[in-house]
């Protein structure tokens, strides 16, 4: 193994965690709820009709990501694998990921644009997803087979180590309370930030880009392209491999399966994550630096879980873990399902419970850590079902299940949420998502079938 490409490799997760960890999770989506539900309130709406319509935006704005990423994945990916080349491929969405994540600067807490914020969020998102897709098909090269899953669940610990840090720096440094002006350590955001203006919390979008510049660079020295022929781009050609394998997918039954599978299980877990902070401003009222506070709890379990669970994969396998984490993400957006800031499945709470605090600090814990190892182990799970040779068109072919219904979970929360005009019950349908992908699991093999 070469350590030093194995590094380069990880720095990846690293560098590109902060979108998930402070954009997609804990301080964007808080702010964006927070400033929205702020706007529909002042536009006459109650605070939970405002709630509401936040959080129908943002689900609006997820689907229309994840139709994109859909149709361009597979395509992108055949003609990476044509051509023989991934990394120019990961250079260029990495420009959109840093200009996506620059551009909610602009969100302003006063007469705020948030049809803006939302499609820079979303050219930052499709710069990640794709960005991730080159970079996930270097893995089969690393590592003899049987490591793959360690290095694999590893990769996902150093990134989500990475989110905790630069979490740690937003909430100590950047990110003020709203109330106070002040950040965790009790202090106005550094660089002379306006904390009226929200300029701490805004600057968690140029941060985030700038971190990425920063560490994708052991990246650029240390990681090269897998060995292989290299041809001159033939559109057609890639796209007849591109058919050929899409072709065969009813005779490789493990691997049409575990694409099922997966398609609804990643639907719903990023849905998890990107409502996750929108459900804490929404339905706790929780403020930006508490959500913060969430925020690491939630990365510390997801980096300590996806190590243990990189381990447990080489073990046992992925399928174990899998499914073992399936089953804990049902019980958590159950638990969130049913409680909200006055009551707890039904039953009344007084005016001043934490426990609705206390139970979505725990939601945090079991999010973070099944679902870091989750997908650590579905990674190494597509690796099993492909070669070196062919791993971007497999793993184009992987987006595209991960964002053929990627519309789904979203659009299902924004609708539930707009019928029911709860927050806590537009959650609901990641259930019955979760348990679809947990009986389509019961027709992948663990060992895969990487055949051609």
């Amino acid at each position: 193994m070469e350590r030093k490409r194995i590094w380069g490799w990880w720095f990846f997760d690293w560098a590109s965690q902060p979108f998930a960890t402070l954009l997609t999770t804990f301080i964007f989506p808080v702010y964006f709820a927070g400033v929205a539900r702020a706007h529909y309130t002042a536009q006459g709406m109650t605070p939970e009709a405002a709630g509401a319509a936040a959080q129908t935006l943002w689900g609006y704005g997820l689907a229309t990501c994840g139709i994109v990423i859909a149709l361009l994945a597979p395509i992108l990916g055949a003609i990476a694998d044509y051509s023989g080349r991934r990394l120019v491929w990961i250079w260029f969405f990495s420009l959109l990921y840093i200009a996506g994540s620059w551009g909610l600067w602009f969100l302003l807490p006063d007469q705020p644009d948030l049809i803006f914020a939302v499609f820079s969020f979303g050219v930052g998102l499709i710069g990640l997803e794709f960005a991730g897709i080159f970079t996930n098909s270097l893995l089969p090269g690393l590592a003899p087979r049987d490591e793959i899953g360690r290095i694999s669940g590893s990769g996902y610990a150093f990134g989500y180590l990475g989110g905790l840090i630069s979490l740690a720096i937003v909430l100590l440094f950047l990110a003020e309370n709203e109330e106070t002006g002040r950040t965790l350590l009790g202090i106005p955001p550094v660089l002379g930030l306006e904390p009226g203006l929200r300029e701490g919390t805004r600057a968690a979008g140029p941060f985030s880009a700038l971190w990425y510049l920063v560490f994708m660079i052991p990246f650029a020295l240390w990681v090269r392209e897998t060995p292989g022929p290299r041809r001159e781009l033939n559109l057609r050609a890639a796209m007849a491999d591109l058919w050929r394998l899409l072709a065969s997918l009813p005779r490789r039954r493990s691997l049409s399966a575990w694409l099922l599978s997966s398609m609804f299980l990643r639907d719903a877990l990023n849905a998890l994550y990107a409502f996750g902070g929108v459900f804490a401003a929404t339905v706790l009222g929780w403020p930006v630096f508490l959500a913060g506070v969430f925020g690491v709890v939630s990365a510390v379990s997801a980096a300590l879980v996806s190590w243990i669970g990189g381990r447990a994969d080489r073990r046992w396998g992925p399928k174990p873990v899998i499914v073992t984490c399936t089953l804990v993400l049902s019980g958590v957006c159950l638990l969130v399902a049913g409680m909200s800031r006055q009551q707890f499945f039904g039953q009344p709470l007084a005016a001043d419970s934490r426990l609705p605090d206390i139970l979505f600090f725990l939601c945090g814990a079991l999010i973070g850590g099944a679902g870091g190892a989750l997908q650590a182990a579905s990674r190494t799970m597509m690796v099993r079902h492909t070669t070196a040779g062919r791993a971007t068109e497999a793993f184009g072919l992987y987006a595209l299940s991960g964002k053929a219904t990627a519309f789904l979970a979203p659009f299902l929360i924004a609708v539930t949420t707009q019928a029911t005009g709860s927050p806590s019950l537009g959650v609901a349908p990641l259930i019955l998502i979760f348990l679809l992908a947990l009986v389509l699991l019961g027709w992948v093999k663990t060992q895969g079938e990487a055949q051609q």
